[in-house]
């Protein structure tokens, strides 16, 4: 019998670990490694959401922020909706994370986690939380910040997109989250040739930030582009 959707994102997950040179400033954090609570977590939410061989829309961030999957394990979902909303409830950490109240904003207009997971399956390009330090602290980081950075991770990053569309994701067209990240995703492509068409979407972040009396528009975007 083939593995179920969810069985193949949870192997995914547990063997996710990145080996790969990293310039001095930056890091790379597993929170599958430093949280064993992650893991349960994590494993709860695919078997709720994944458990079937559904065809899905692949759906691209950029890579996790230490707020969100940096601890939940779940894209774009930090530890507040995934118990208020996803009804999974995480003891070790409590985390607010701004992209996720767009995300999760869109889902609800969508039809709820029930009918979106259903049919969209999101991840990152690099799937592990990244942070730099700064000159008190590490703060967050994207692959693309640092040329010596995107260089060091390209491969990996490569690797990790082939994998997510053996899970039977459909590449025909990928919806990317970011107009920077979607420039560095076509570079990848044109080397790797992953993907057909690629749809970009702006970042639940910069709408957030930037765009919040306009959050409607930008929700009706994604939902037009991911129910068409």
């Amino acid at each position: 019998m083939d593995k179920s959707f969810a069985v193949q994102v949870i192997e995914f997950n547990r063997t996710l670990h990145y080996t790969g040179k990293l310039p001095d400033d930056f890091q790379v954090l597993n929170p599958y490694l430093d949280n064993p609570e992650t893991l349960e977590v994590m494993q709860q939410f695919y078997h709720k959401y994944y458990n079937d061989s559904n065809r899905r829309k692949f759906l691209l961030g950029i890579n996790p922020s230490r707020h969100g999957a940096g601890v939940t394990g779940v894209p774009f979902t930090d530890t507040k909706r995934l118990q208020s909303i996803c009804g999974i409830k995480m003891h070790s950490a409590c985390t607010h994370e701004v992209s996720s109240v767009f995300v999760y904003d869109m889902i609800a207009e969508y039809g709820g986690p029930e009918e979106f997971y259903r049919e969209v399956y999101i991840n990152s390009p690099f799937p592990l939380a990244i942070v730099r330090k700064s000159k008190r602290n590490w703060i967050n980081a994207n692959y693309y910040d640092d040329k010596a950075l995107f260089n060091d991770v390209k491969d990996f990053i490569i690797d990790s997109l082939k994998k997510h569309l053996s899970l039977n994701l459909d590449a025909s067209e990928v919806f990317i989250m970011g107009k920077k990240n979607a420039d560095f995703l076509a570079k990848i492509n044109q080397e790797a040739n992953l993907f057909g068409k690629m749809t970009v979407l702006e970042h639940p972040r910069y709408i957030q930030q930037y765009k919040s009396k306009e959050k409607q528009l930008y929700i009706d975007k994604y939902i037009l582009a991911l129910k068409k």
